[in-house]
């Protein structure tokens, strides 16, 4: 119950929630995974990661692709998120 409260709190709160960024360490696992499937995408501001999570690939601009990383979380260390990342155009010098 009180998964679903948060994440309805989060659901009313729109695309401001997800603009002025989130702390994954106050997060469970579970409920940041919750977090970012509700609002699709998410802004995680952190030392260690700074950056946007999220839902699927849909979300990242063109010429980009999704990603893993994990971030801190209350319960999980290494919680795996998803993130867009610059592809590579293979082609080296």
């Amino acid at each position: 119950m009180k998964r679903i409260a948060l994440v309805i709190g989060l659901m009313s709160c729109g695309y401001s929630a997800s603009a002025a960024g989130i702390d994954s360490r106050v997060y469970s696992c579970a409920d940041l995974h919750a977090v970012i499937a509700a609002n699709r995408f998410v802004f995680i501001s952190s030392v260690v990661f700074g950056d946007f999570a999220v839902a699927d690939a849909y979300y990242c601009s063109g010429g980009q692709a999704v990603d893993a990383r994990s971030v801190p979380t209350l319960d999980n260390p290494q919680c795996p998120i998803q993130y867009c990342v610059t592809r590579s155009t293979g082609g080296g010098s």
